[in-house]
């Protein structure tokens, strides 16, 4: 499998990366170790999580996902074969958040201890923290790289002005600065990003690691009406489901049947295709869905087919 390179910075990463929230939450630890091993086998060997997975869930505390990658880590030996991402900064349930300098210190280390690792490959700030200086976070970042700990730096859910404003104090401390943001992005979910983020991603030669990507799975074609909707994800489905909704699946349908694949396959294509991400995240649970993402990263659109989604899903 091809791989891209994570912004200005050294990991090497496939074209989709595998989100690891499902990890303790809809899958148990047992099915978690059959997934990670088929993912690595698959080809793919990027694995995004956060300390907070999944502290939405009843009876979690947050660190359930770090925690079974950690054992599988351990079991299989397989570190080296994957770029690892974790966050840091959301609500763990407990009032710890935040990305205060100490704090940040602390959630490492928790963060390691849980993954079984001596180092995270790449480390993102989970949200950002308006109540602490991007002085504070970013010299924190940095001496975790300093220490051995971290190897890239990254953010989430920053604003474009923020994630500007973060670029340039880190050039004036001399300090690493965010090489990937990860926004909200997909076919249905598109305005913020092309309009706030990727003027500057492009221009600061930021990677793109986009979360629901699939739209939390309406862009699968699973959910056809309001009445499909239902299980795990079944609130965060539900903003989808409107007229445009229905025009994208007709899109996603009409090039999947041209294309002997499935509408999953080519919402991430149409991810993939776009010059300025870099891999998007999307989760799998089952077989059938994970041979649906290593799919994606082979299935190239064509110029045609990107402007007919493109004008189906335009906001």
């Amino acid at each position: 499998m091809s791989k891209r390179t994570l912004g200005q910075s050294s990991l090497q990463v496939s074209p989709i990366a595998f989100g690891g929230n499902v990890f303790g939450w809809t899958l148990d630890e047992a099915q978690s170790f059959t997934m990670l091993d088929a993912i690595v086998d698959s080809g793919l060997d990027f694995i995004d999580t956060a300390d907070m997975y999944s502290a939405w869930a009843p009876g979690h505390q947050g660190g359930e996902s770090e925690a079974i990658i950690g054992k599988w880590l351990k079991r299989s030996g397989k570190r080296e074969r994957i770029v690892l991402a974790t966050k840091v900064g959301m609500e763990m349930g407990n009032g710890d958040k935040g990305l205060k300098a100490a704090y940040i210190q602390k959630a490492v280390e928790d963060s390691l201890k849980r993954l079984q690792t001596d180092y995270i490959d790449l480390y993102q700030a989970h949200q950002d923290d308006a109540d602490t200086p991007l002085e504070e976070t970013l010299g924190a970042f940095s001496r975790l790289i300093d220490q051995g700990k971290v190897r890239v730096i990254g953010a989430s859910n920053y604003s474009g002005e923020r994630l500007r404003e973060a670029h340039q104090v880190a050039q004036r401390l001399g300090v690493p600065h965010y090489q990937s943001l990860q926004p909200h992005y997909n076919l249905h979910e598109r305005k913020t990003y092309e309009e706030d983020l990727e003027p500057v991603v492009q221009e600061l030669g930021i990677g793109v690691i986009s979360y629901f990507s699939l739209a939390s799975g309406f862009l699968t074609g699973k959910y056809r009406t309001r009445d499909d909707i239902t299980g795990a994800r079944a609130r965060m489905v539900e903003r989808y489901m409107d007229e445009r909704g229905v025009t994208i699946l007709s899109a996603l349908d009409e090039v999947a049947a041209a294309r002997d694949a499935t509408p999953a396959q080519v919402a991430l294509a149409w991810l993939i295709a776009r010059p300025s991400i870099t891999a998007p995240i999307a989760s799998a649970t089952s077989s059938r869905q994970l041979a649906d993402l290593v799919a994606a990263t082979r299935l190239h659109l064509s110029d045609d087919e990107v402007t007919m989604l493109n004008q189906a899903s335009a906001y």
